[in-house]
């Protein structure tokens, strides 16, 4: 469990990014900080691993102040999935994956292994673990970056608008695989986006940020479609717009869904069908 209690961060320039920011996000469940850019989303995620360090407040982490251990060894020990993978360029995938775990000490034979095991785990050839990164394409580089902030076998990874830079089809395989081990393997997940279709997707709690990470509304993706807090949510969520804007429509062969720009999302199944329109 993490639990942010009335943290704030301001840089050197004046900007304050988070204002007195409070917040439990539960173990072994995907917690999703969304909202427009600036909003304080990614400062949130970086101060978990002290990549960016709190103007006030606290951190804790199953009750532990984060601050009460050494800042590169709390990063060892969380994994960091970012946007573009950050791969080194000159490292093999292999190499990359076990990048973390060499560092605490493992073995290079062992550490190896472990890598094939995770390219196996997030969906990739293990022929490739040889291959450079700019030999792989975006979404199989996204996937070496999966790995790596899983190589550690961290209980907590942070993945910071991982699935952004590359094509729709590709965002879509990621998000499925992601979701796939999320399952299988049952981590702390907190993952920050812009794309609310992407949080609602993802997340077992979605957190809606304002400017200086105001928390707007924060619940699971039902409760927030079902109850918006607030107009700005209702605007954010898009309820009153496109495909949320879901209304039913007659037609010969049954009652249809319809979303907000005229078209059809799914039938009702227990509506009766005339049986002059049955097949």
């Amino acid at each position: 469990m993490i639990e942010f209690t009335h943290v704030t961060k301001e840089f050197p320039d004046g900007t304050r990014a988070v204002d007195d920011f409070s917040l439990v996000i539960p173990s072994r469940k995907t917690t999703v900080f969304v909202g427009s850019s600036g909003c304080g989303k990614t400062t949130l995620l970086r101060m978990i691993n002290r990549m960016v360090e709190a103007s006030a407040g606290t951190i804790a982490i199953d009750g532990d102040s984060i601050l009460d251990e050494e800042a590169v060894k709390l990063r060892r020990r969380i994994g960091y999935v970012m946007q573009n993978s950050g791969l080194l360029p000159h490292f093999t995938v292999a190499d990359n994956i076990a990048t973390v775990p060499v560092l605490q000490g493992e073995g290079r034979k062992r550490a190896r292994a472990r890598a094939f095991e995770l390219m196996r785990t997030v969906g990739l050839d293990e022929a490739m673990a040889d291959r450079y990164p700019s030999q792989l394409s975006g979404g199989q580089q996204q996937r070496v970056g999966v790995a790596r902030g899983l190589a550690a076998d961290p209980n907590i990874l942070l993945m910071d608008e991982p699935f952004g830079a590359v094509d729709p089809i590709v965002r879509t395989e990621l998000q499925q695989e992601l979701i796939r081990l999320q399952d299988d393997i049952g981590k702390t997940i907190v993952f920050v986006t812009h794309d609310i279709d992407e949080a609602f997707l993802l997340g077992d709690q979605v957190v809606i940020l304002e400017k200086g990470a105001k928390i707007a509304q924060v619940g699971s993706p039902s409760e927030i479609l079902e109850n918006p807090a607030s107009d700005f949510v209702a605007s954010f969520i898009g309820v009153d717009k496109g495909k949320r804007a879901l209304h039913l429509k007659k037609t010969a062969q049954g009652t249809v869904v319809v979303d907000g720009d005229g078209r059809t999302q799914g039938a009702l199944v227990d509506d009766p069908i005339p049986e002059s329109a049955a097949p």
